[in-house]
């Protein structure tokens, strides 16, 4: 049931945009209400389009976490950056998402002349005032002003929550009215399985950090649910090469326990239900060149 259809109710979509780690992820959790997304330190975290949920009154907002928009090189990262822009294309509202510790970085200048282009009506938000003075967010501020791209400009911390109720107010009035697109107490688009995935995958980068390839992927492929409601999880993580498969499991196993004890108990508080997990590594060589893996995360392979 995508409830709401009568009484004056709205909904819409946010498209969340900005260059590589500026603080998406945390800002969508954060206007969701609850974890939906990965955050880790390393960039491109984000691999592909993810919406969470939130009713407030009688509108629903459904924001669009999307991939750094970035200079891609390679397929992989040409696909990343062909999902932000997509997620963008049929936005009801579109948030861009400036790191003010960086201030207009080239990346961000050149989303910004895209996004004139498309003579599309932006919000902007700085992010991480609680990490610089004070007053460099007033001339950061005019200086996003002289680019003529934002019709308002907001202050935020994604981490701390300030400036989000300010943030969320606005975007709540902009939602066109209709019916809600998603149940009442659906916080994600993405499936139980994915979000298992996720989770995982954010260990990984999490605890290996740079030892870790960019190259890693993990898949649920079993889920099974037993008596008392608790799930077995089986995932397989993806690796190029030999090597990075000795990174992930670590000397005598130790490092995938490791990755596969905090995933489990994160996935454990967000399901609300006992998990056990079993993690097995495989060498894929050239699953970057693999269309089906590319599906699997919801990227198109041909852009």
């Amino acid at each position: 049931m995508a409830a709401m259809a009568e009484g004056g109710t709205r909904a819409g979509f946010v498209a969340v945009l900005g260059a590589p780690n500026v603080g998406k992820s945390t800002l969508v959790n954060q206007l969701v209400g609850a974890k939906i997304a990965i955050v880790t330190p390393k960039v491109q975290t984000t691999r592909s389009r993810l919406r969470g949920i939130r009713v407030l009154d009688q509108v629903q907002l459904v924001f669009v976490d999307t991939p750094g928009i970035f200079a891609a090189r390679h397929r992989f990262e040409r696909a990343m950056v062909h999902a932000a822009w997509s997620g963008a294309s049929d936005a009801d509202a579109i948030l861009l998402l400036v790191d003010a510790k960086r201030g207009l970085t080239d990346e961000t200048r050149a989303i910004i002349d895209r996004l004139k282009e498309t003579r599309r009506e932006t919000l902007v938000a700085l992010n991480k005032i609680d990490l610089v003075p004070r007053h460099t967010l007033l001339p950061l501020a005019a200086a996003v002003q002289e680019t003529g791209l934002a019709a308002e400009i907001f202050m935020v911390s994604a981490l701390g929550g300030d400036g989000v109720e300010d943030l969320l107010g606005v975007l709540k009035a902009r939602m066109p009215p209709g019916p809600w697109l998603y149940p009442e107490d659906q916080l994600t688009d993405i499936s139980e399985r994915l979000l298992a995935a996720e989770i995982t995958r954010e260990q990984l980068f999490l605890q290996l950090r740079q030892e870790l390839p960019y190259a890693v992927a993990v898949e649920t492929e079993g889920w099974t649910t037993g008596r008392g409601g608790a799930v077995r999880v089986e995932q397989v993580i993806y690796v190029q090469r030999e090597t990075h498969k000795g990174i992930v499991l670590g000397k005598g196993g130790r490092q995938i326990k490791a990755i596969g004890t905090a995933a489990r108990v994160e996935l454990s508080q967000i399901l609300g239900c006992p998990i056990d997990l079993k993690l097995f590594v495989k060498v894929r060589q050239r699953w970057l060149e693999d269309p089906e893996r590319y599906r699997d995360i919801g990227l198109e392979y041909d852009v």
